[in-house]
């Protein structure tokens, strides 16, 4: 599984791992699920560590400019939830803008015909907390082997190293090195999601365990875990070339494309802050938690920007439908489920 998607970068292009890694776990033996996920190194059930994107800035102030399906995919996440952004070619445009019509009715708490950025977040927010949930909930029996409404560590050990614990000539060298490496990452998560120290995770527990940036107690772990992965030569610090390195691979003998140039200055300017020519612990803190940025309030404005063209700083349901690609567009939800789902639920 991945995280929640709020909790990722768009500064440069190729950055989102391909969804259909997302949707391997529902066909798949968890020990094969795992392997494969290994492969794939995009969305994964067991480890939403795995990916290139660590922020996402606010499309307001980013000048830099983005492939639009690209974009839109982000806003489409953001407003209908990453489960529910799916390929959109089986309705027509003017289904597609009924069904969002509908939607639109559903964000006007105050039913006064405008959708304000107070109005727009509270949405964003509410579906990205249903997202979390309904992905623990979905993956939950996959884990809670005994049925006993708990997920003990040897339970998850198992079911997601079981098969290589039992099996390790099966795998290529460089295949061994990553579940050696990521058994006891992820023991070290567990036990910090594991509040009461019982070695058995709720649902709370185990929630904080899979979507760690969403819990304030987990935050160091996601510091920590980021600081790993982009950490190459091992110092204990994120310089400049591995910064640019999680997120573009540069072939040898090629020009950096434009965007990394913008990148090497955003190091420089806003990520390097005591300007010593490296990302220390409270400096990746600061990139990737920043406190003083909420995501969902970002994106709400951002939608409102865009589509605003009366410049009131409110949307009415014409102005949504106008810019109906932009909040759904030729890939979004499967609406159908969203329609048929009570207020409450959304």
């Amino acid at each position: 599984m991945q995280s929640t998607g709020f909790f990722s970068a768009g500064r440069g292009p190729v950055l989102h791992p391909p969804s259909s890694c997302a949707a391997i776990g529902t066909v798949m033996e968890p020990h094969k699920f795992l392997y494969v996920l290994l492969l794939c190194a995009g969305e994964v059930i067991s480890k939403p560590t795995f990916r290139k994107e660590r922020i996402r800035l606010d499309p307001e102030l980013n000048t830099q400019v983005h492939d639009e399906n690209q974009s839109f995919q982000q806003d489409h996440e953001a407003f209908l939830g990453k489960d529910e952004a799916k390929t959109f070619d089986q309705l027509t445009q003017e289904e597609s803008k009924d069904r969002l019509g509908k939607i639109v009715d559903r964000i006007d708490n105050d039913h006064d015909g405008f959708i304000s950025t107070e109005e727009l977040t509270s949405w964003i927010k509410r579906v990205q907390k249903r997202y979390i949930y309904e992905n623990v909930a979905r993956v939950w029996k996959d884990y809670d082997v005994n049925q006993d409404n708990h997920i003990s560590w040897e339970e998850y050990k198992q079911a997601t190293y079981g098969y290589y614990l039992a099996n390790p000539e099966e795998f290529q060298d460089a295949d061994q090195f990553s579940y050696k490496r990521m058994l006891p990452r992820d023991e070290r998560r567990f036990t910090k999601a594991d509040l009461n120290g019982d070695l058995l995770a709720n649902r709370e527990e185990f929630t904080s365990f899979l979507h760690p940036e969403e819990f304030e107690h987990m935050k160091d772990i996601v510091i920590l875990e980021t600081l790993e992965d982009i950490d190459k030569n091992g110092d204990g610090f994120v310089d400049e070339d591995e910064y640019i390195a999680d997120m573009f691979s540069h072939e040898e003998g090629t020009p950096e494309p434009e965007w990394v140039a913008t990148e090497r200055e955003q190091f420089s300017d806003f990520r390097d802050l005591n300007k010593d020519g490296k990302m220390d612990h409270e400096e990746i803190r600061h990139w990737i938690l920043p406190q003083d940025y909420d995501h969902a309030q970002a994106e709400a404005r951002h939608l409102i920007y865009e589509s605003d063209s009366s410049k009131d700083k409110l949307l009415t349901k014409e102005e949504i439908i106008n810019n109906w690609n932009m909040f759904v567009g030729s890939q979004a939800t499967n609406y159908g489920e969203d329609l048929t789902r009570n207020h409450d639920e959304l």
